[in-house]
């Protein structure tokens, strides 16, 4: 790690451990200090409390205009709480909470970041932020967060071009009218050290300022190379607060440096299958990469301007400015690149196998303006009354892409009859192996995206019963580019462009048994236009192939519907879902006779979604749930072998529930339990495990969770992440690797409130 890393690193857990020092004179003036001083016991930020911590069910955005119990889609709310017990450190830790969504791997043209996948469609690109897309491969972090929301099915209508799958909101935590600093400390296994600080000042009667900070290091358990070391810092200013007119400015930065891992080869290696899986029978704990030549460095840097205004008692308006930039760039061994024993790439020597390493990267900088304008409001028509909101978003990405030139001059040589260097024991790798060589960045790709789109939202009660939900959004998307190729000395340009016009809707109707009660039936619609399909934002030119190659093709169509029931018990305090749908995905360009192409691709999944979340009693409190999803490919080439097979990174069933229980008055106990059955690689949202039959082995996970209050304002928690220290296989892309999931490790986190 860099020095200017570690200086950082080191003034923020100082800060950190200053603002435990600096509450211990509160805690001991006054031990009784009134709950409104913490932030998760302010009554005027959550619709109910529980122990005065946030338990919050609905989402933020002015898009649903109705309460969650009352919208007719599948909707999941990640509440503060949660996020702090589960001792998640990332998004995708964070979402294993969720059960149904999957995280693809790297590779394939596909960037090393996050990559989630719901109910069967990539949705890397249906991430956001406060509402605002937020483009750019990164691995998100989580201490900026408030909660986290994620829709499932087709979600175009409100986010415009999409998977089908869904989409993923992180609120951010915004300044609140009182005075609070809350700090955590963390050490445990595996080299770990978080430091957080989240300080609110009350500025007057209308304004308030809030800083949040992070500072962490650590190894992945289980993968004692590949480390890692992040340190992030989130500003808000808000006026207004309270009154009719408010205004946020925000600022975020994250900046993270780590040793990326592509985990273990499969079977292709070697020629034969040593595994029913197809992947390579090595220990779990083998890393390929080089700790010499590997990085990977994700920078972000957002700024956010929030105006909103209450016209009167039944209209309020909002407006919401963004400009962020990102950067993902990285060198990474791939223990699949590098050739197999077919083609030079592995060699048996002496009774042991040697490989040859290979690798992939990536420099891919994003820069996102966007201003998104919502009118919402309630009214009456005879009758009937209405909820309801209207938008205008506009939106330009720019993203540029390059890869590395990786030219090794030295290090660990190759035994005959590998030649050259870069070779190590395929069951015993070396990640400290020597390595002299150059890296350098090659032609850069560039395109630009425009969006501009308008939606409006309208939830009609039809009487005491009955609720009509409408929805509707037209997209203008439009790209324009060129595609690099060539060497920086003799570089070739190829110009792109393409646009389309799209419109999507859902129409839901929802039936009141009771107040807190509904059923629903619902039909909702996505549209992913070609260049966004593969999730890399510089694929393809929007032309098809072949018979198409001159042929702009349309966007992939998704189609979803659902019917379920929701119900709130217990005063609010625990909600209750299920679901049942069938989602169809068409229009993918595929082979359909020698040399012919068409857009007559598609597939399928259908499922059952079960969740939970709230508390049971004041003591006992829930979160989970269940998915089923049968998937298949239902249209694919005239010569494919898939057809009829489940879809890649879909499995069939995913359970996940993480519950705490208050024994005593001032220790509560808990944890998690989560299973994923068996689930084929790939990357596309297309058949899973392709030729090779690659598949993720199904797996079960135990979490362990433990707080101690030491006073009222101190509390010691305690975590054991995948406490049976189940050895498991994160996610495979079927071709070439298979990502380890980390062993068993612990922390301990002492979190002071003041």
């Amino acid at each position: 790690m860099s020095d200017t890393a570690s200086t950082l690193r080191a003034l923020l857990f100082a800060s950190t451990a200053a603002g435990m020092l600096c509450a211990s004179p509160a805690l001991a003036s006054d031990p009784d200090a009134d709950a409104g001083q913490d932030p998760d016991r302010a009554t005027d930020v959550a619709p109910l409390t529980v122990d005065g911590q946030r338990i919050r069910h609905e989402p933020t955005s002015p898009e649903y205009v109705a309460p969650l119990v009352d919208t007719p889609r599948a909707v999941t709310v990640i509440p503060q709480r949660v996020i702090e017990q589960t001792g998640a450190t990332s998004l995708q830790d964070l979402l294993r909470t969720s059960p149904g969504i999957t995280f693809g791997a790297g590779e394939g043209g596909q960037p090393l970041s996050d990559r989630p996948f719901i109910r069967g469609q990539a949705s890397g690109n249906n991430v956001f932020v406060d509402g605002l897309r937020d483009s750019g491969g990164q691995q998100r972090e989580v201490f900026n967060l408030e909660q986290v929301e994620v829709i499932k099915g087709p979600d175009s209508v409100y986010s415009g071009r999409g998977s089908g799958g869904g989409g993923i909101n992180l609120t951010t935590k915004q300044p609140q009218a009182v005075d609070f600093i809350t700090s955590s400390l963390g050490i445990g296994t595996d080299g770990y050290l978080r430091g957080t600080v989240d300080a609110n000042f009350d500025l007057g009667q209308t304004a308030a300022f809030r800083v949040n900070v992070l500072g962490a290091q650590g190894d992945v358990p289980g993968r004692d190379a590949v480390d890692y070391d992040k340190w992030g810092v989130a500003l808000a200013l808000a006026a207004g607060l309270g009154t009719g007119t408010t205004a946020t400015a925000s600022y975020y930065h994250l900046d993270s440096n780590q040793m990326p891992d592509y985990g273990i080869p499969l079977f292709t290696k070697i020629g034969i299958r040593t595994t029913d899986s197809g992947i390579l029978d090595v220990p779990y704990d083998s890393f390929y990469g080089l700790t010499a030549r590997d990085y990977l460095t994700n920078t972000v840097d957002t700024f956010t301007f929030a105006f909103e205004h209450r016209i009167n008692a039944n209209l309020s308006i909002r407006n919401v400015s963004r400009y962020s930039e990102t950067l993902n760039d990285y060198v990474v061994t791939n223990p699949g690149d590098g050739g197999n024993i077919t083609n030079n790439g592995v060699a048996l020597v002496g009774g042991t196998y040697f490989m040859k390493r290979g690798t992939k990267s990536r420099w891919n900088p994003v820069r996102t303006l966007a201003n998104v304008t919502d009118l919402y409001g309630t009214f009456q028509t005879g009758a009937l009354t209405h909820s309801f909101d209207l938008g205008l978003e506009i939106s330009q990405e720019r993203n540029s892409n390059a890869s590395y030139t990786v030219t090794t001059t030295g290090g660990s040589a190759c035994p005959a009859p590998l030649t050259g260097f870069d070779c190590t024991p395929l069951y015993d790798p070396n990640p400290s192996d020597p390595w002299t060589g150059t890296i350098v960045r090659g032609v850069v790709s560039q395109n630009t995206t425009d969006t501009t789109a308008l939606y409006a939202f309208d939830s009609i009660a039809l009487g005491d019963r009955w609720l009509l939900n409408l929805g509707v959004r037209y997209d203008r998307y439009e790209v324009e580019g060129t595609d690099a190729t060539g060497t920086l000395a003799v570089p070739v340009y190829t110009p792109r462009r393409g646009d389309w016009d799209f419109v999507n809707y859902q129409v839901g109707l929802v039936y009141k048994p009771t107040a807190n009660s509904s059923l629903y039936a619902s039909y909702a619609t996505s549209a992913t236009p070609p260049t966004i399909s593969a999730g890399d934002q510089n694929a393809g030119n929007g032309n098809g192939t072949g018979n198409l190659a001159t042929t702009l093709l349309d966007p992939e169509e998704t189609t979803n519907y659902e019917v379920g029931g929701k119900v709130s018990l217990f005063h609010e305090r625990l909600l209750l879902g299920a679901a049942a749908f069938h989602l169809t995905r068409k229009d993918a360009q595929i082979q359909i006779s020698p040399g012919v192409y068409a857009q007559a691709g598609e597939a399928q999944v259908q499922g059952v979604e079960l969740s939970v979340s709230g508390n049971v009693t004041d003591a006992w409190q829930v979160f989970g749930g269940y998915t089923y999803m049968d998937s298949e490919l239902t249209e694919g080439a005239y010569n494919s072998v898939n057809v009829g097979d489940p879809l890649a990174n879909t499995p069939e069933h995913s359970f996940s529930l993480f519950s705490t229980y208050q024994l005593l008055p001032k220790l509560s106990l808990g944890g998690g339990v989560y299973y994923v059955s068996d689930s084929f690689g790939g990357n596309q949202g297309g058949a899973g495990g392709g030729t090779n039959r690659v598949y993720a082995p199904e797996y079960t996970r135990v979490d362990l969770f433990a707080a101690y209050d030491l006073t009222d304002r101190v509390t010691i928690q305690v975590n054991v992440q995948n406490a049976g220290d189940e050895e498991y296989i994160l996610r495979t892309n079927g071709v070439h690797h298979a990502d380890v999931a980390p062993a068993r490790s612990a922390t301990v986190a002492l979190n002071v409130r003041f």
